[in-house]
């Protein structure tokens, strides 16, 4: 276990908790890891059967995990990936051991605390056989800066029969260029669930998780929910191999527009027959100088897939506003009571804690809508 510097501060601590990292211990943890620019400042695990350690840690501890490194995610997939490999600052290392069941979530947060840094992190994430584990991960910068890069390389492995949850929280500024780059490998009766929220102002986001269905009955779920804002451009998808009968991918956006830029991607692969995949988009616009894209794909590679897309891009309608407005709200709480709801992502196989947690978190970041 690595000691926190006291104190961080006040500023500092708001900022964590508004995406959703808690030092207060208030909130059930299993465990936490901070980064603070270039410097790991605390890492600890309390619960049996979990490991939780800065990555430059885990590779001096473990031989056998240079197995896994680059693996779910090549090394020159882009700049951004050869640079972390040349150049990395750190990552955290995540490890559910065969059985654990680490029902409370692993808090990491990943902070930028100057001006212009460049941050660059290499994580890997791994749940053992028939493990369970959840992971909160808030990415954001400090008030007191206002531009900066977060490159973040994040290696998931999910072993037979083995369950992780994954949310990540972006919480970012105007002139902040975002990259996060993930691979996901999903074994026999595996089930891998991303959650992506991000509702503050960024520069510029790019990110187009993989993941690879390896093993029969294996499942990927990615959920995004997004909201753009005026000079913003976000161009957020995922992808997903099914590569073994009975294989199973779902994606589901909900993108709002404030005035930014909005892409909404997702590819499913089927690669062999009978394996199931389903593409959902939903859009609304609120500024008339906003743009939302949703592009889906889908690619059939044998028979007897079974893969399937919707789509929708609209804005709010006027007759639904007045409704509210007739019990009561005013026009702005009815606007943001609609948007509220229209957010709402259903979530499949979340523990309750964690389920609470997101919805919390949606409280907390829509109030600005």
């Amino acid at each position: 276990m690595r000691g926190m510097p006291l104190p961080i501060k006040d500023r500092d601590e708001e900022r964590m908790r508004e995406v959703g990292v808690d030092l207060s211990h208030k909130s059930p943890r299993s465990g936490t890891f901070i980064q603070i620019d270039h410097s790991v400042v605390h890492t600890s695990s309390i619960q049996e059967g979990l490991e939780v350690m800065d990555i430059d840690e885990a590779l001096g501890r473990y031989d056998w995990l240079k197995e896994y490194w680059w693996k779910a995610v090549a090394i020159d997939a882009d700049v951004f990936t050869a640079e972390t490999a040349r150049n990395p600052n750190h990552g955290y290392f995540i490890r559910a051991m065969r059985g654990a069941k680490i029902k409370d979530p692993v808090q990491a947060c990943l902070y930028i605390g100057k001006e212009g840094l460049e941050q660059r992190v290499h994580n890997v994430i791994i749940a053992e056989e028939g493990s369970e584990l959840n992971i909160i991960t808030g990415c954001t910068i400090s008030l007191l800066a206002r531009s900066g890069m977060h490159v973040g390389v994040s290696e998931f492995f999910v072993k037979k029969g083995a369950k992780v949850s994954f949310t990540m929280i972006h919480s970012w500024a105007d002139e902040v260029v975002v990259r996060p780059r993930t691979g996901v490998y999903v074994e026999e009766g595996g089930v891998f669930t991303s959650n992506y929220f991000c509702f503050r102002p960024v520069k510029d986001l790019q990110m187009y998780p993989t993941a690879r269905c390896v093993g029969t009955e294996a499942i990927a779920r990615f959920n995004a929910v997004l909201i753009a804002h005026p000079g913003s451009t976000m161009d957020v998808g995922s992808r997903a191999y099914l590569s073994a009968p009975e294989s199973k991918a779902e994606m589901i956006a909900r993108a709002v527009s404030k005035g930014g830029t909005i892409i909404s991607r997702g590819h499913i692969i089927g690669e062999v027959p009978g394996v199931k995949g389903h593409l959902e988009c939903r859009g609304l616009l609120l500024s008339e100088n906003g743009v939302i894209k949703a592009i889906p794909e889908l690619e059939g590679r044998a028979e007897g897939v079974d893969l399937s897309h919707e789509a929708a891009i609209g804005k709010i309608a006027e007759e639904e506003v007045e409704y509210l407005m007739s019990r009561g709200f005013p026009r702005d709480v009815a606007v943001s009571i609609i948007v509220r709801g229209f957010l709402e992502v259903d979530i499949k196989g979340l523990p309750d804690r964690l389920q609470a947690e997101i919805e919390r978190m949606l409280d907390i970041m829509g109030k600005g809508l």
